[in-house]
């Protein structure tokens, strides 16, 4: 019997007993959200504690960049913790496909979700799901409301719009038109091309034709925003290729830049940092009517290590994150990052009201890369940031992006073959 199978039947035989823990299990939270520490610490974790005596939870997470790794260190050693944060689609798949994560598809709070909150934590045939869903967040723009009404510039909501208020912040010269560097890669890919992209290749029926292989990356939707995001370069300011994310993260807050491609998950950062009235504006359409497509992707998921010593306890806390009280809890704690529980939220954070309301104007959909196609090697989100920087630089065409992307993935991928 497989590590996976034994601590099933343990977790089996645990819930089939007394629903009394011994005191002082500490459950252990890995996780990649080290700006959500002081949060977890002052607000979720006592809020559970509160209500379960004999169960305390520690919060241990790494920084984002190294999370991954650090996380498939810590579990083929045997020393992650007892709880870990999911990523969405293939990175937690490949975890329970190495029977690193346990199936929670019997456990009942999961009816609290709907099967596309679910989606992004299954099998491919959705027999399985192996962590519990916590939040999505949207993508956008947050912009310097006093910086606007200083130079007298409207909200744009077309692309024509959009590069006319960078001009104009450009040419006054008091303000970066824009944050955001190419250090770090990923920020060009996810608050870039993934912000934007899904106006050109129309959201889920673009990306359900790229998976289909329906659609390849050489083709025009795929390959236009590259051409957009060649035009950022002019607006970023002196040094972006060696800016950091951190750096422009502190550009913004500091008042010195008006706009930032963001995503939602910045508002709790920014509403501590910046002492001005910020707002946010969703990807501006290519012409005037155009239907809006929006990434609202699945993002944060949560489950259980197969390892841990503690499974009914971990059950248990596991149970309380899919509960409304969570929900309430997590959405209004981390404005930002909207829970996808069945439960309604009412949102008390006026930019995460903002964002949130776009799902009403727009069509919804999920990052291009995240299921299925960055599966194999090359892998297509890795090699996205990579091609986003080099749009962003001017240093290879779109169309030349576009083919170098598309050979790749068909050398692994058999629809694109």
């Amino acid at each position: 019997m497989n590590r996976k199978l034994v601590t099933m039947a343990m977790v089996t035989t645990a819930l089939a007993t007394s629903g009394a823990f011994a005191q002082d299990v500490t459950l252990t939270i890995e996780s990649w959200r080290n700006d959500d520490l002081v949060l977890w610490q002052e607000k979720i974790i006592p809020a559970f504690e509160a209500a379960h005596p004999g169960i305390k939870v520690k919060f241990s997470p790494t920084a984002p960049t190294e999370y991954n790794a650090a996380l498939n260190s810590k579990l083929d050693a045997g020393s992650a913790g007892d709880i870990i944060t999911c990523r969405p689609f293939d990175t937690s798949l490949a975890l329970f496909e190495a029977g690193h994560l346990v199936d929670l598809a019997d456990m009942e709070a999961m009816s609290n979700f709907s099967d596309v909150a679910k989606s992004a934590w299954q099998t491919d045939d959705s027999k399985a799901s192996f962590c519990v869903p916590m939040a999505s967040v949207i993508h956008g723009f947050i912009y310097n409301k006093d910086a606007f009404k200083e130079l007298g510039v409207e909200v744009p909501t077309t692309e024509a719009e959009f590069f006319a208020v960078l001009d104009k912040f450009k040419e006054d010269g008091s303000y970066i038109p824009m944050a955001m560097g190419t250090n770090d890669q990923w920020e060009a890919a996810t608050m870039g091309y993934n912000n934007i992209g899904p106006n050109y290749w129309k959201g889920e029926s673009g990306r359900a034709a790229l998976i289909a292989g329906a659609q390849k990356l050489t083709d025009a939707p795929w390959v236009q925003p590259y051409a957009t995001l060649a035009r950022w370069g002019e607006y970023l300011g002196d040094g972006y290729e060696a800016q950091t994310y951190p750096d422009s993260q502190n550009l913004f807050t500091l008042g010195r830049a008006a706009i930032y491609p963001a995503g939602s998950w910045e508002i709790a950062g920014f509403n501590a940092q910046a002492d001005f009235e910020m707002g946010a504006f969703k990807p501006p359409v290519r012409n005037a009517g155009d239907t809006c497509y929006i990434s609202d992707h699945t993002d944060i998921g949560i489950g259980m290590n197969a390892a841990t010593p503690n499974p009914e306890a971990a059950k248990t806390f596991l149970a309380w994150v899919a509960s409304p009280e969570f929900a309430d809890i997590f959405g209004n704690s981390v404005p930002g990052f909207f829970p996808l529980s069945n439960a309604p939220v009412e949102l008390e954070d006026p930019l995460a009201k903002e964002f949130v309301s776009w799902r009403g104007e727009c069509e919804s959909t999920i990052r291009s890369t995240y299921q299925i196609l960055s599966r194999g090697t090359p892998n297509l989100e890795t090699e996205t940031w990579g091609a986003s920087v080099a749009a962003i630089k001017g240093t290879e065409t779109p169309e030349a992006l576009g083919q170098k992307l598309q050979e790749g993935l068909a050398s692994w991928y058999a629809p694109h073959q």
